[in-house]
C-alpha cells in the first residue's frame, strides 16, 4: 500500500491490524465513510466503509486497500491523535502496544496517565516511558483491571486468593485480605500494605473502597506514585540501561518484562528524547 509522501505499505484487507488500520480508519472517517470506529481492527465495518469510498471513487469495490486505493485515500500514514500532551500522541503510544490493543482505550485512559505523571513532575522522555511501559507489562489492554483466581493466587481446593490471604510481605492479616486487596489497575497494586501507604499518598482511602484503584484517575495517580517512590533507584537503572531493574524496582520481580523492554525500546523511537511533559 504506498501512501502520501512515496512511503510504501503492505495491502490492507480484511483481518490486518495495527496501526496503519488505525490511519486508515482515521482517514475514512474523515471523508465520511463511517469504520464503525477507531479500534486498529480491519474488520467488517472498515471493509464497508473501504467499498464505499472505492464506490465513490470508481474504483473496484473489492473492499481491500492496495496502492490504487491508498492514491485514491491520500492519507498520511503517520496521522496523528492528539492526547492533549504534546509530545506524546494516542497514535504513537499505540505503537508501543500490541496491535490488538483497543485504541479507545488508549484514548480513554492516556490522558489521565499523562496528567498524573505531571502532577508527580515526572516529565522526561525516561519517567514517561517507564510509566507507559510499566501498563504495557501489566495492562497490555490499556484497561484498568482486576486480578484473576489462578494457580498463582488460589489453591486447587481453596477459595479465591487464598495464596494471599497471610502473606506478610503484602501486610495482609487472613481471609478476606487475599481477595479484597488482589491486583488492581494499570499496575496491578496487591496486598493490604501497598493499599494503605499509596492510598494515603494519593489522599484515597483504599482500604475501606479498594476498587477504586480500577478507576482511570486513581490508577492513573497510583501508577505514577509508584514510580515516583522510587524515582532515583529507577533513573540509576534506566541510565545504566538496566531494563530488568527498572521493572523489578515497581513490579517487585520479572513479570512482563518482555512487553516492558518492547515497549520501552518503541517508545524511545517515538517520544521526544527532549520531552517535557505538559498540559496542551
Amino acid at each position: 500500500m504506498a501512501a502520501k509522501g512515496d512511503k510504501v505499505m503492505k495491502t490492507l484487507r480484511k483481518g490486518a491490524s495495527g496501526p496503519e488500520v488505525v490511519a486508515l480508519q482515521i482517514r475514512l472517517q474523515a471523508l465520511g465513510f463511517d469504520p464503525g470506529g477507531i479500534d486498529g481492527s480491519f474488520g467488517p465495518g472498515t471493509e464497508r466503509a473501504v467499498r464505499k469510498f472505492q464506490e465513490s471513487e470508481g474504483l473496484d469495490a473489492d473492499g481491500v486497500v492496495g496502492e490504487g486505493t491508498a492514491a485514491a485515500l491520500d492519507f498520511d500514514a503517520d496521522a496523528e491523535i492528539p492526547s492533549g500532551f504534546p509530545g506524546v500522541s494516542v497514535t504513537a503510544v499505540s505503537k508501543m502496544f500490541s496491535p490488538h490493543t483497543p485504541l479507545n482505550n488508549i484514548r480513554t485512559h492516556l490522558p489521565n496517565v499523562l496528567g498524573a505523571l505531571v502532577d508527580s513532575a515526572l516529565t522526561d522522555q525516561n519517567m514517561v516511558l517507564m510509566g507507559l511501559s510499566s501498563i504495557r507489562a501489566e495492562t497490555e489492554s490499556f484497561a484498568p483491571i482486576s486480578e484473576k483466581p489462578s494457580k498463582f493466587n488460589t489453591s486447587g481446593d481453596g477459595h479465591p486468593f487464598d495464596k494471599y490471604d497471610d502473606r506478610k510481605n503484602l501486610g495482609n492479616k487472613g481471609r478476606p485480605d487475599g481477595e479484597r486487596f488482589k491486583g488492581r489497575g494499570f499496575i496491578q497494586l496487591t496486598g493490604r500494605f501497598n493499599y494503605d501507604k499509596f492510598g494515603k499518598v494519593i489522599g484515597q482511602d483504599l482500604i475501606s473502597s479498594p476498587d477504586l484503584a480500577n478507576d482511570s484517575q486513581i490508577t492513573s495517580q497510583l501508577l505514577a506514585s509508584f514510580i515516583k517512590d522510587k524515582e532515583s533507584q529507577i533513573r540509576d537503572a534506566l541510565d545504566e540501561d538496566n531494563l530488568k531493574e527498572a521493572r523489578r524496582l515497581v513490579n517487585g520481580g520479572s513479570h512482563g518484562l518482555d512487553r516492558f523492554t518492547d515497549a520501552y525500546s518503541k517508545g524511545n523511537a517515538l517520544i521526544p528524547a527532549d520531552l517535557e511533559l505538559r498540559r496542551a
